[in-house]
């Protein structure tokens, strides 16, 4: 007899610490969405996309969660911060239209479903996959907020519209993304060899 569960396909860092579970899966996607919450609050407030430890925390949670249960954590993070409880950078909440940020939101949830089935294959137990697999889903986030951003911009008037979203929504995030790639290529890496994973 099969336990109902929400998670698929191979285990990843979570199931060797938990055992699959509708309800542990659950809990699991709550504690993620409260993480990146409380990421968010770690910010340095820049016009218009405020510099954060969120995205590391979105990364996070889908390579340890897997796709499923990471993408439906991102999900309920989004559904939380729409609807009044103040999750995003900042402690803010509201429509995601009113914020220039709110496309990377939405990539959130494809970022972390990315992440989370480069995990099942196995990319989060050495340290360049990890890293790879960081810079992955770092690039989706953008693909979805950039534009958004861009659309943001023209609709405030503000001059160089194009210029402002690449140097304040991609440049100025390059070299943190980077570093949030080597912290997680070490920090997964570990944990996987801590909990006595097979190579």
């Amino acid at each position: 007899m099969s336990t109902l569960t929400l998670a698929y396909g191979r285990p990843t860092l979570a199931d060797r610490v938990f055992s699959r579970r509708l309800a542990t899966d659950i809990v699991l996607a709550v504690a993620g969405a409260g993480l990146t919450g409380l990421m968010a609050q770690i910010a340095i407030p820049l016009w218009p996309v405020p510099l954060t430890m969120q995205t590391f925390a979105v990364l996070f949670v889908g390579a340890t969660l897997g796709p499923v249960r990471g993408a439906l954590s991102m999900a309920l993070y989004l559904v939380l911060g729409v609807v009044g409880i103040p999750v995003f950078s900042g402690a803010t909440s509201g429509s995601l239209f009113a914020i220039p940020s709110g496309g990377y939101v939405v990539g959130f949830v494809f970022a972390a479903a990315l992440v989370g089935w480069l995990a099942q294959r196995e990319w989060d137990r050495r340290w360049l996959r990890t890293g790879v697999s960081f810079l992955l889903g770092s690039a989706v986030m953008y693909v979805f907020g950039l534009p958004w951003l861009y659309v943001s911009l023209v609709g405030l008037h503000v001059p160089n519209a194009l210029g402002t979203t690449i140097t304040s929504g991609f440049t100025v995030f390059i070299l943190g993304d980077i570093l949030k790639a080597v912290l997680a290529g070490i920090l997964l890496p570990l944990a996987w060899r801590g909990l006595g994973a097979k190579k």
